[in-house]
């Protein structure tokens, strides 16, 4: 539901506000008062094309701002969401045009005006004198039928597997074009496996290596240094256990005589302890020492063969294995690729068995609801004033030898819809060929298709929002109001918004606003009113009787009101 919109220094418009209904929204006024300059700024936030004209004299930009109600509409959401804009129930479009460009936002989010063209085509349906007709594109005619025909579960069973099997056959395809480099890369693949696995590097190997070359390169400066320690610490005369020993004793004679010494004669006793575990310990390690020069030798053969891994295939031992694993995997799979192709073209031909399944039978049921279609729309025609209506639904499928659906021996191309294409075509006059929807020639009789179409979907349509921008072209009387009580009965399932000349069709109106142009400051400015219940009547009644409203003119427009009623 279009809620309001808001429209500032837009033509002739100065700053107004409009506060829409749920049901028939009715908009009149004098010719030039300025009725489809609203229709024209409501297009500009859909995302129709601006020109620089609209924006008000003397105004530096034009700004207009809708609020839809999109509650559980889940396409917008989902729109939304894919563009990382806030979901709400609500959705504001707003649209700046100045001098400089366009600039376009939703819910206060920067936006392209393709995206703002795209959030309004999933609200809104305006038809009028700008091509922003839904019904008129052919692409959305076999949307309109599944909905008609309450198809959307196998249509998105369908589609779901149409998007398994092109990922399946983007697979193939990969691992054909694997299977053509892998032939070129293969050989040169396990000559970097047999180099590696001739080294046969382990993950920590690195690290101690090194340590323990380290260690054998300075086997001859450890021996010496360790002999040196434990003469210092322990062997010679004046060695450090023997001076610690004897200020222990000295201390511990004092702590005798003054217990304040108790603490300095134990710290002695620990140091001394201290001093006897690393004499052990540089004892021990003395002993091991071993002059290898066999081993140093292997240890540096053994580092540089693992130093031109590392130059070769990584920084490091750990990039080395990983790129092992890597190439081993690819060889592998080289040694495997005719089973493995074998297996996805099984698996391929066993979905596209489904989906031809699936497809025909969704042609079938289109084609049933095809039929009931162009009866209910053929009927709808008749009451607006085109008794000799007709509307076909022209299937057609493209053959295509390879193509994913086959069926009664042919193959056609697939599509995210299934293999069908569908038009709808039509034809107002007795003995004339039906043709597009888009080449219906007359201006009225465009509407009242429309209207028709629309009625005969309400219920499945999606689309809550029709907008009509003089309806009531080519008609009068009885049609009129029968044109009045189709968009009164359709607005039960749609908020319908409406410019109309007709008063058969104004009274109709749940709510009634009305265009004027006036004088302020010396500029012509365009305002809207809402009209109330007795304002209505009169403007009804001025749309039978003109400028003078008389008496037999407020009584008959009672009685259209009444009987819209």
């Amino acid at each position: 539901m279009l809620k309001t919109l808001y429209i500032k220094n837009f033509a002739l418009i100065d700053e107004l506000t409009i506060e829409f209904g749920s049901g028939l929204n009715i908009i009149t006024g004098e010719t030039g008062a300025g009725k489809s300059i609203l229709l024209g700024a409501l297009g500009m936030v859909l995302g129709e094309r601006a020109s620089t004209d609209v924006v008000r004299k003397g105004e530096e930009k034009a700004i207009i701002e809708a609020v839809i109600d999109v509650t559980n509409n889940k396409r917008v959401a989902a729109l939304l969401k894919e563009h990382e804009i806030d979901v709400s129930n609500e959705v504001i479009l707003r649209r700046e045009i100045s001098t400089k460009g366009t600039r376009c936002f939703i819910n206060d989010s920067p936006a392209t005006l393709s995206l703002l063209h795209s959030i309004s085509e999933l609200c809104i349906d305006l038809h009028g004198q700008h091509e922003h007709q839904s019904l008129l594109k052919v692409e959305s005619h076999i949307r309109l039928l599944d909905d008609a025909g309450g198809l959307g579960g196998l249509v998105e069973e369908y589609r779901k597997l149409f998007v398994t099997l092109k990922q399946s056959k983007a697979q193939l395809e990969e691992l054909r074009n694997k299977e053509k480099n892998l032939r070129e890369k293969r050989t040169f693949y396990e000559f970097q496996l047999k180099e590696i696995d001739s080294v046969a590097p382990e993950p920590d190997e690195w690290d101690e290596l090194q340590t323990e070359q380290k260690i054998l390169e300075n086997a001859e400066r450890i021996f010496s240094s360790t002999n040196t320690l434990h003469e210092i610490l322990y062997a010679n005369d004046d060695s450090v256990h023997n001076r610690l020993v004897e200020a222990r004793n000295i201390l511990q004679d004092l702590a005798r005589i003054d217990k304040s010494f108790t603490d300095s004669a134990n710290d002695a006793q620990t140091a001394q302890a201290l001093v006897d575990e690393i004499t052990k310990f540089v004892q021990r390690y003395n002993a091991r020492i071993d002059f290898n020069a066999e081993r140093l030798e292997e240890l540096r053969e053994r580092l540089s063969a693992l130093s031109v891994l590392k130059k070769k295939y990584g920084g490091t031992i750990a990039d080395v294995l990983a790129y092992r694993e890597q190439i081993a995997k690819e060889v592998e799979l080289a040694e495997n690729f005719e089973e493995e192709i074998l297996k996805w073209e099984k698996r391929i031909r066993g979905q596209q068995d489904s989906l031809s399944d699936i497809a025909e039978r969704l042609s079938q049921k289109r084609k049933d609801t095809a039929n009931r279609l162009s009866r209910a729309i053929v009927e709808e025609l008749k009451k607006l004033g085109i008794p000799e209506g007709r509307l076909e639904v022209r299937f057609s499928a493209t053959p295509d030898k390879d193509g994913d659906i086959f069926i009664n021996g042919t193959r056609y191309a697939a599509n995210a819809n299934g293999y069908d294409e569908v038009e709808f075509l039509i034809s107002t006059n007795l003995g004339e060929d039906v043709k597009p929807l888009a080449k219906v020639a007359s201006g009225g009789e465009i509407s009242r298709v429309m209207l028709a179409l629309k009625t005969v979907l309400a219920k499945a349509d999606r689309l809550p929002i029709l907008v009509f921008d003089e309806i009531d072209t080519g008609i009068s009387g009885k049609i009129a109001q029968a044109v009045g009580f189709s968009m009164k009965d359709l607005s039960r399932y749609h908020q319908i918004i409406a410019i109309t000349h007709l008063p058969q069709i104004a009274a109709m109106a749940d709510v009634h606003f009305r265009v004027s142009k006036k004088l302020i400051n010396q500029r012509t400015v365009s305002s809207v009113e809402v009209l109330s219940e007795l304002e209505h009547r009169k403007e009804v009644a001025r749309l039978l009787s003109g400028t003078d409203i008389t008496e037999a003119a407020l009584q008959s427009a009672a009685e259209l009101i009444e009987a819209g009623r």
